[in-house]
């Protein structure tokens, strides 16, 4: 299983696999074509009232990984969850986000759920 972080902003690369958008919102200044994305779950993105809570006064990362696995429990989370931990087991998914630290984002959160 091979599951990779990158920002939405970089080109895609060959060995992307399926590019799935793990921001609730669209990225900023992204046309939908340039983007290059597969799938877009968003019942699977940390839900509005976390990420307002999460970037209101740098908020702790380990709260924001607790808090957002809460949310990936409830149904449609986990059933979305489920069918991209099937795509990864088929192949190559790279988990895209806008985040300037991908390494403290959902993206993050999921790579390591998934390759679990």
């Amino acid at each position: 299983m091979s599951v990779r972080v990158r920002r939405v902003y970089e080109p895609p690369e060959p060995g992307d696999g399926v590019r799935v958008l793990v921001d609730r919102l669209w990225p900023r200044g992204l046309a939908k074509d340039a983007a290059h994305v597969d799938e877009w779950p968003k019942g699977m993105t940390p839900s509005t009232e976390l990420r307002r809570w999460y970037h209101a006064d740098d908020r702790d990362f380990d709260e924001f990984r607790e808090r957002y696995e809460a949310e990936l429990a409830e149904p449609e989370a986990a059933e979305l969850l489920e069918r991209v931990r099937e795509l990864a087991r088929k192949g190559t998914v790279t988990l895209l986000t806008a985040s300037k630290q991908p390494e403290r984002s959902q993206a993050e959160v999921l790579a390591r759920l998934l390759s679990e």
